[in-house]
């Protein structure tokens, strides 16, 4: 199945650009890390393989690396964006699921290592797609993220920009209680769901984008003011920024 959804996304591409031929194309998937336990030295190899398995089949179809006959090629796989949560860095299991590392966990590799690893495999931009922090630890991942992505950006990472996900607080898939995930929360309000900024978050946020000369208040045109990567390599530069492994 995952195979034939390569295929398809491959035919989608090249369809897509007979039209538009300037169309970007953003590629996403988890960022993970499974690594054996500290007891079962033996299933290393089984924890690597589903690293390589679980991250990088799908880019490596669309890219060309694997299956090269499905026409997959750099230009098509485009933009690489990775997906990064706590949860994403494991510990194998043979039955079930992986279970996630605690936080201090000396396994944890640092995220700008990880980026930096798939900034090697492919040499296409990045993103950081999704990431978001959960309750009072949102400020700190935000900060945490950052530090990571600019440390990996001072390493040569072509790394775009990141993308906090989502901007409102979303339920828990399997139990329906609220994350509190966002930049706003959802509170209860005589029945009614209201949207209340999480202003720890809001403020760890804003003092990145002052940091970054990005834009911290809209105008009638929010797209005239572009990303300039210069200001970003510049600031990664002037913090001198190196990944660790506490940014979990």
């Amino acid at each position: 199945m995952r195979l034939s959804l390569c295929a398809a996304d491959i035919a989608a591409v090249k369809a897509i650009r007979e039209v538009e031929p300037e169309a970007r194309m953003v590629h996403i998937d988890p960022l993970i890390l499974v690594v054996p336990p500290r007891d079962r030295p033996d299933l290393a190899d089984d924890a690597e393989r589903e690293t390589r398995e679980d991250t990088f089949y799908a880019w490596d179809v669309i890219g060309g690396i694997r299956h090269p006959e499905l026409g997959g090629t750099p230009e098509v796989l485009d933009i690489v964006g990775v997906n990064c949560y706590s949860f994403g860095q494991m510990e194998f299991r043979e039955q079930g699921p992986h279970a996630s590392l605690e936080p201090h966990d000396e396994r944890i590799r640092p995220l700008g290592d990880l980026l930096a690893f798939a900034w090697e495999r492919y040499r296409r931009p990045m993103i950081v797609g999704e990431t978001s922090g959960l309750g009072e630890g949102r400020p700190a991942w935000l900060r945490d993220i950052v530090e990571e992505s600019l440390a990996a950006v001072l390493r040569g990472v072509d790394l775009h920009g990141v993308c906090l996900f989502p901007a409102v607080d979303m339920p828990n898939w399997h139990t329906g209680e609220w994350l509190h995930n966002g930049i706003w929360d959802l509170v209860e309000d005589d029945g009614d769901l209201k949207r209340v900024p999480f202003e720890p978050y809001v403020a760890e946020l804003r003092r990145w984008q002052k940091d970054l000369n990005r834009v911290t208040e809209l105008d009638e045109d929010p797209f005239s003011d572009p990303v300039d990567l210069a200001d970003i390599v510049a600031a990664a530069e002037r913090m001198r920024l190196r990944t660790d492994q506490n940014w979990t």
